[in-house]
Formats: structure tokens, sequence, C-alpha cells
């Protein structure tokens, strides 16, 4: 099984069903489950583009298949939250 790796572009399906392309921007473990900080490729691309615009990040957990699963609760969010912000400063 191979690792999500910081950098890697991959597409999601959002709230409506329209494929979007993420970029892997940071990655983390905590207590022994990986999470990864994404954000749209596109956002990405305009941010170099024009560098005072800030981009949205999303915080992914990886399950054991490698697949991609929403942060379920406030506590493992803010949890995730912490731990990115202080490697993304």
């Amino acid at each position: 099984m191979d690792e999500i790796e910081v950098g890697e572009v991959f597409s999601i399906s959002d709230e409506t069903e329209e494929e979007q392309q993420v970029e892997v921007l940071a990655k983390v473990t905590l207590e022994g489950t990986d999470y990864v900080a994404v954000s749209f490729l596109e956002d990405i691309q305009d941010l170099q583009e024009e560098s005072d615009d800030d981009i949205d990040l999303f915080f992914l957990k990886i399950d054991d298949d490698r697949d991609l699963s929403a942060i379920e609760t406030d506590e493992e969010f803010d949890k995730v939250s912490e731990a990115f912000d202080a490697i993304l400063e």
C-alpha cells in the first residue's frame, strides 16, 4: 500500500458530486492516525499568481485502506488543526 505524500494531487468529490483536484500540502500523524491538509489545486495556482490571497485548507483522515474521510468530531478537528498550525507556521 502506497502512502499519501505531500505534493500528491488527486480528485475528491464535493457535496454536489463534482470532482475537484486537491494537492496535499502537509501530513501529520497523531495517536497512530495519519491526517493530511489539502487545498484545491485551482486555489493554489491562483495563490501563486496573486500572493496576497489566502487559501482554504481542508483536513482529512487517512484510514487503513488509504481512503480519505472527513474528521467527525470537533475535538478531533481541533487537535488536528493545532498540529497542522504548528508545522505550517
